[in-house]
């Protein structure tokens, strides 16, 4: 992805902090934008239509968190939206063909194999304007001036200009972040293998693959759709649509999670390789050199962590959240626990 977002990678910051702090004051916005994509790419008829699910879902996601990212028109153009689609996907793809090959022929296979400064180019080319209008602004009137225009300073490229040093504020350093921050939301965590990206665990995360697996577990057991959708009615009535309301839909919640719970495509997670010698408290030892994983898909089916385990239950974990005094918080689909490994683990996660 270049070495600008690998030795100063103050972008995971940006997510980590003010992207994360202003998700509710942009909630009406990115909501605005999916039902905006949603009328788009899947429009309602009065007959049944098929849709490619992952490929759909790609683009919504793309566009809804872009009109966070950049905001309106950019959010909208198609061939911004597709590059930054096929640049998640080829890299994956590129980073799986190097990484067969011994470390130091890396560096030289990447140079031949890799798509990447083309995207680079072809992104420069739609973010060019904006980024240029803003930093003349910045140049003129200093970083927050009054009367500042909204969407030049609740943006992820807005934050991007307030973390940066000056050297960092070019067209190419503020667009191959920009990239990379698609990259994780586009991108699925359980689909990086062998390969470790700090941020990926920490945003949106496996946005496409947990919505595709949820539909397609909601097909499969449509008795779950109304109760579901009565919930969502109720508290969309009561408290209204917001990033505060999601809180309270604990069923759909339940459901996404135990959606993902059996719906992981993969049997390990959280690959490192071991740099140095490390003696854990019990005295094992995991010696240099070494690559080691979380068996997650064994855990999430192990009888000793959830009863029935291998049956779909889409309320298994509203059930527990009424039935423990900390449960409400302990079993949310966000929640850490060491028997629940969908997106990692630690502060990473």
């Amino acid at each position: 992805m270049g070495p600008e977002a690998v030795h100063d990678n103050y972008h995971i910051e940006v997510v980590r902090s003010p992207l994360t702090r202003n998700l509710a004051a942009r909630f009406p916005d990115v909501q605005d934008e999916i039902r905006a994509a949603f009328e788009e790419f899947v429009p309602q008829t009065q007959e049944w239509s098929a849709i490619k699910a992952l490929s759909t879902i790609r683009k919504i996601v793309s566009r809804s968190s872009n009109r966070l990212f950049v905001g309106l028109p950019l959010c909208r153009n198609e061939d911004y939206r597709d590059l930054n689609i096929e640049f998640a996907v080829d890299v994956m793809k590129t980073a799986q063909s190097i990484n067969l090959f011994p470390n130091f022929l890396k560096p030289f296979v990447g140079r031949y194999l890799s798509n990447v400064e083309s995207y680079i180019d072809r992104a420069m080319g739609h973010l060019r304007p904006t980024i240029q209008e803003r930093l003349r602004n910045e140049a003129k009137y200093g970083k927050d001036w009054p009367g500042k225009p909204m969407h030049d300073k609740n943006d992820a490229l807005s934050w991007l200009l307030e973390q940066s040093n000056e050297h960092q504020k070019t067209v190419r350093d503020l667009t191959i972040r920009i990239l990379v921050i698609n990259f994780a939301a586009i991108h699925t965590t359980s689909q990086v293998k062998g390969i470790w990206l700090p941020f990926s665990e920490t945003i949106v995360k496996h946005e496409c693959q947990a919505f595709t697996q949820a539909l397609f577990d909601l097909a499969a057991n449509p008795s779950f759709a109304p109760v579901l959708r009565e919930e969502v009615e109720t508290v969309i009535k009561e408290e209204g649509y917001s990033k505060m309301s999601l809180h309270k839909m604990v069923k759909l919640d339940s459901f996404i999670k135990e959606s993902q719970r059996l719906g992981a495509n993969n049997a390990l997670i959280m690959q490192r390789k071991v740099l140095k010698d490390f003696v854990f408290s019990d005295g094992t030892v995991v010696p240099k050199g070494n690559i080691i994983a979380v068996p997650n898909f064994a855990m999430h089916h192990d009888e000793e962590n959830y009863v029935d385990a291998p049956a779909f239950d889409g309320f298994r974990f509203s059930k527990m959240r009424e039935l423990e005094p900390e449960g409400f918080s302990k079993h949310q689909m966000v929640a850490l626990s060491y028997d629940y490994i969908v997106f990692g683990h630690g502060r990473h996660a």
